[in-house]
């Protein structure tokens, strides 16, 4: 799976990116991943990303010169790469997702995680001011998404979290296949708790079940448990069954 990213702020991305399972994901050849300055395609001398809105009004717009100018590049050097690769005859079989980070997207979960997770090249657009010139929603990014019911300063942290959930759900890059199978969200409930040693701490016991061996009956109190935090966490995602 091959993901660039475009942004004011590399070095945000770059440094959670570049640890733990992330890390190794690139190490192993899962991921190649770039992490790549807007401000590279720009044209005048002072690399402005920028401007005042039409119509007036508080901050700044990012400008569609250069994010278009960025997205067609990325995606004409990926598609001569597919060529060189595949031969002519199977040109352009696959195509660029091009995602926009933004507060007025629809809202990321796992789903669209295990979606955007069978793509194999993702652009990703972080947003930053008040937003980006609409005709850049309009006329060259697929999705919008946003992570959450609130506004960060600016659109690089929530692509972290994108790239994060995506990836570790490629094959190859978790340890255990079964993990992301078992991650809160994936069956449409929140994971059930976990104990690890001592069995016992300050007099708070591991539950018996969990000692006794029995992985018929351990599977079946854990999906108890999952069922109860969902409830008392997140209802929602219990729909009528909550009621």
């Amino acid at each position: 799976m091959t993901i660039d990213i475009l942004t004011l702020f590399p070095e945000i991305c770059r440094a959670p990116l570049n640890a733990s399972m992330m890390k190794r994901a690139q190490e192993s050849g899962a991921l190649d991943l770039q992490v790549h300055n807007l401000r590279d395609w720009t044209t005048d001398k002072h690399h402005v990303v920028d401007d005042a809105p039409f119509g007036g009004g508080q901050g700044m717009v990012m400008k569609a010169e250069p994010i278009f100018a960025a997205v067609e590049d990325l995606k004409s050097k990926i598609e001569n790469r597919r060529n060189a690769a595949r031969g002519a005859s199977e040109a352009g079989l696959s195509k660029s997702k091009i995602v926009l980070m933004s507060p007025a997207g629809r809202k990321f979960d796992q789903q669209v995680a295990t979606r955007l997770s069978s793509e194999q090249h993702l652009i990703i657009i972080c947003g930053h001011y008040e937003g980006v010139d609409h005709r850049v929603i309009e006329h060259l990014v697929d999705e919008e998404i946003s992570i959450g019911d609130y506004v960060l300063t600016n659109g690089a942290i929530a692509a972290v979290v994108l790239v994060d959930a995506v990836v570790r759900l490629r094959p190859g890059v978790l340890g255990d296949e079964q993990s992301a199978a078992d991650d809160s969200f994936s069956g449409g409930l929140l994971e059930g708790p976990q104990y690890t040693r001592p069995s016992e701490f300050r007099g708070w016991k591991v539950p018996d079940i969990l000692l006794s061996g029995n992985h018929g009956e351990i599977a079946k109190w854990r999906k108890e448990q999952a069922r109860n935090r969902t409830l008392k966490n997140r209802p929602d995602l219990l729909g009528g069954a909550a009621r």
